[in-house]
């Protein structure tokens, strides 16, 4: 469990301040090299993928009231990337996902399954995410490891920092980096571009299912439905949100999303602890982020992606090392055999991936479930 939970007396349902802005750029250790890769890899429109992320994140601000961080789903974009799909199948990949999120809703499937998902196996999922991003970080901050140092001192010292918050004065520092590089003027392009409307083939979204789309349900139900649930209980416990409500909001999001240009996205608990690490604490903060991204999509589309992939990446790294910490601590409480089930979850997860190891903990806790049950008979 986090060391705290919110006094929601203490915040409204909306803020616009430096500290809602720096926790807005909480994760974006996950938002950069994957939407990055989508515009130079696959040719994605990069107005249509940062407005469609604008207007949701604004919409989502709106909606919860909350922090409610959007992130591409993983492996769907990791199997377009490798395979270099065309952006029409990515485009079908995120209205056939859209599709099945609200059929699973509305059947009451979703709901079946979070009643057989113990609490210990979410906590063991959150685990293995804080793990990952702790070693992704690592990875990141090896060309430049005192830059990453750095980052990591910055944010210890200004992370709660009113005037100079610590995600907002890591990314004026990077900046200067890229202009001190020269990176800067090289790529600055400033014109207006609008989004383009896509209309995805079914014969598209079939294939795009098969390939990625399936794969990615375990995944998303644990990390983009369960474990942010969780999380949102434990920060904010006045202002829970239902597995359900999140489940048809990411259907209703990626329906809009693949007709207008955007990319396939889904919600995710190290998102959310990133952006409460780093000072989020209402509606504010997707809004601020939001009309950042709009005005990104209207007037960078031409250079975004080239200064987006010259970034100081160990700066990013430094932040995503300490949430990554934060997440995996999550699971702290958990005591006897729950542990063990949890550690268990954690491993297989990180062996294998989020998906694989959620289905294995749950059929590891149902299957002792059973046999205490047994003995108790």
């Amino acid at each position: 469990m986090p060391e705290k939970t919110i006094d929601e007396k203490t915040y409204p349902d909306f803020e616009f301040n430096l500290r809602e802005l720096a926790g807005s750029m909480g994760d974006f250790g996950t938002l950069f090299p994957l939407a990055v890769s989508y515009i130079a890899v696959n040719g994605l429109n990069p107005a249509g993928l940062f407005i469609i992320l604008g207007l949701t994140n604004i919409a989502l601000g709106i909606i919860y009231r909350l922090p409610m961080p959007l992130q591409p789903k993983k492996i769907v974009a990791i199997t377009a990337i490798t395979q270099k799909w065309s952006p029409n199948m990515i485009y079908a990949s995120g209205l056939g996902l859209g599709i099945l999120w609200i059929l699973l809703t509305l059947t009451g499937l979703l709901r079946w399954l979070i009643r057989i998902t113990p609490d210990y196996i979410v906590r063991g999922i959150q685990l293995a995410l804080g793990v990952t991003l702790f070693w992704q970080a690592l990875q990141w901050m090896r060309p430049a490891p005192i830059l990453g140092i750095v980052a990591v001192v910055i944010v210890l010292l200004l992370r709660e920092n009113r005037y100079a918050p610590a995600s907002v004065v890591l990314m004026i520092l990077g900046v200067i980096i890229l202009a001190w590089q020269g990176n800067l003027p090289k790529h600055w392009d400033i014109r207006l571009t609008l989004p383009v409307i896509a209309v995805p083939r079914l014969e598209d979204v079939w294939k795009t299912m098969l390939l990625a789309g399936f794969a990615q349900i375990p995944l998303s139900i644990s990390n983009a439905i369960i474990a942010p649930a969780a999380l949102i209980r434990d920060y904010f416990p006045k202002k829970a949100v239902s597995e359900e409500k999140l489940m048809l909001n990411m259907g209703v999001m990626n329906v809009f999303s693949s007709l207008l240009g955007g990319m396939p996205m889904c919600h995710g608990a190290g998102g959310l602890a990133g952006q409460y690490y780093f000072g989020a604490r209402t509606g504010g903060a997707p809004i601020l982020e939001g009309i950042i991204e709009i005005l990104i999509g209207l007037f960078l589309s031409g250079s975004i992606a080239a200064l987006m992939a010259a970034f100081p990446m160990p700066l990013i790294a430094g932040m995503m090392l300490l949430v990554g910490i934060q997440l995996a601590l999550t699971a702290r409480k958990l005591r006897g055999w729950e542990l063990a089930l949890g550690l268990g979850t954690a491993a297989l997860s990180i062996a294998t991936n989020i998906g694989i190891g959620f289905l294995g903990g749950l059929v590891a806790a149902n299957i002792f479930k059973a046999i205490q049950r047994k003995q108790s008979a």
